[in-house]
């Protein structure tokens, strides 16, 4: 029992299949969004800026902190530069905010526009939350989790682009691919 246990510990923490690597992903973001809650109200409650800066800041910091542990823990992207993987989060997180701000968009048009969900008891809150929560869902699944897994932590032939664009803004010369 003690050895399948140790092996199902081994397998979740260094497996490289589809499911654990899921699994692994799915702690990264939980944490992520925890730190990116937090991080938001206390920048609200306690320092009084306005919500939207309040929660950009908590985004992110929630970013931040899933690249890093995604970079160790999730994908163990040891051998990708981390100029790379910063980069390339960077694009894949911008793509992210637009799928869900414009996806969240035109499914709580579509809700609203079927009349039987309001003669069933929906409201406008109703609409917004499907639509935010079944976007959210298929853009970590089909959007995040599948370009972070072979893209962002993959050694890519951009890569070498992304270094060279972060040593240009930081005025440093690298040739560190």
């Amino acid at each position: 029992m003690t050895q399948n246990i140790i092996r199902l510990k081994d397998k979740f923490l260094n497996g490289g299949d589809i499911v654990t690597t899921f699994l692994r992903s799915s702690i990264s973001s939980q944490i992520a969004s925890w730190i990116d809650m937090g991080v938001g109200f206390v920048f609200f409650a306690f320092i009084h800026l306005a919500p939207w800066i309040s929660t950009a800041i908590g985004a992110v910091c929630g970013g931040i902190v899933n690249c890093c542990i995604n970079y160790r823990f999730t994908f163990h992207a040891s051998d990708v530069p981390v100029k790379a993987v910063a980069v390339k989060y960077a694009l894949i997180w911008i793509g992210s905010l637009a799928l869900n701000v414009y996806g969240t968009q035109v499914v709580y048009e579509i809700l609203k526009g079927l009349t039987f969900l309001e003669d069933m008891g929906f409201k406008p809150n109703g609409y917004y939350a499907a639509a935010r929560l079944s976007v959210s869902l298929i853009v970590s699944i089909f959007w995040n989790f599948l370009m972070q897994k072979n893209f962002v932590y993959k050694r890519t032939t951009f890569d070498p682009y992304a270094v060279k664009f972060v040593d240009t803004l930081t005025h440093r010369k690298n040739k560190q691919a």
